[in-house]
């Protein structure tokens, strides 16, 4: 009854470790669930932190861009003005240099000029004549320069009126560039937010991840203390059935060579001949029975 009462505890013992095991590799597989989750959530966080500083620099780089544009269209303003200002005191002094132009056509006073230095170099002139022809000339010099200055005013007018024309193509080309890398700067700011927000949910969902991680291991924690527990519990019991075991077995070969003694002198006593193996058995009964001798 005894033996039976141990081996029903075995079997109990069994079951609970059996169920507690299952119950264990439930919660272990729960916990490398959780873990792994987290763990991608992690590398998925770490990718969109990776891709919001590639956009940041991106943007940053476009800011610059802009910033270098905003510059150079500062200073073509600055330059636009000071060539509409030289324009101005330039077309301002043709209009000085048209208030004194002569009657006369700048033609006609290129032809009298001509006509005189050719007479003077061509016809046989005394010396008074020539020096009326030649200041002629030089009274006519002056007339003939106010037009040549009128020119001189009109091709820097036209030079200052080309510049400030390509001045203004490439104005337009930088304001169109600049509106394309603030527009593109604004689009990547506002994906960078989107990024940092989704960025933030998933930080959120690893760290709940991480949180159930640690809470599932804690509840595996008395499971495993009850495992323990319980092996260490059928481990006592299978040393004290193994004793019991021993204890059985070594009573049951006493009390059997306690009948094959008797019946060796019962054999001896009627004057049976003894098996080598009897013989031996009452021998070594008679040895143990003698007084040890000091």
């Amino acid at each position: 009854m005894n033996g039976q009462h141990k081996a029903n505890q075995t079997a109990a013992l069994n079951n609970q470790i059996a169920s507690l095991k299952s119950e264990i590799n439930k919660a272990n597989a729960e916990i490398s669930e959780y873990a792994e989750r987290r763990d991608r959530l992690n590398e998925k966080f770490r990718k969109h932190r990776e891709s919001i500083h590639s956009l940041k620099r991106e943007r940053d780089q476009l800011n610059d861009t802009v910033k270098v544009l905003k510059q150079q269209r500062d200073a073509t303003r600055e330059r636009k003005k000071i060539i509409i200002k030289e324009i101005r005191e330039l077309a301002r002094k043709v209009v000085e240099l048209k208030a004194k132009k002569p009657k006369k056509s700048r033609l006609q006073l290129e032809k009298e000029i001509q006509d005189i230095e050719w007479k003077i170099q061509t016809m046989p002139l005394d010396l008074q004549e020539e020096k009326k022809l030649v200041e002629k000339a030089r009274q006519l010099e002056p007339q003939l320069n106010i037009y040549q200055k009128i020119d001189q005013q009109n091709m820097k007018i036209a030079a200052l009126r080309q510049e400030l024309e390509s001045l203004e193509a490439k104005a337009n080309a930088s304001h169109q560039k600049l509106i394309a890398a603030a527009q593109k700067s604004q689009e990547l700011h506002a994906l960078i937010i989107t990024k940092i927000k989704e960025a933030d949910e998933i930080k959120k969902e690893a760290n709940l991840m991480h949180s159930a991680y640690i809470q599932a291991k804690e509840r595996i924690k008395p499971l495993q203390q009850a495992l323990k527990a319980l092996i260490e519990q059928k481990r006592q019991l299978q040393n004290a059935i193994r004793e019991e075991n021993e204890m059985q077995r070594k009573t049951a070969e006493k009390m059997l060579k306690e009948k094959l003694e008797a019946q060796a002198r019962s054999k001896l006593q009627r004057g049976e001949k003894l098996s080598w193996e009897e013989f031996q058995l009452l021998a070594d009964d008679d040895s143990q029975d003698q007084p040890t001798q000091d």
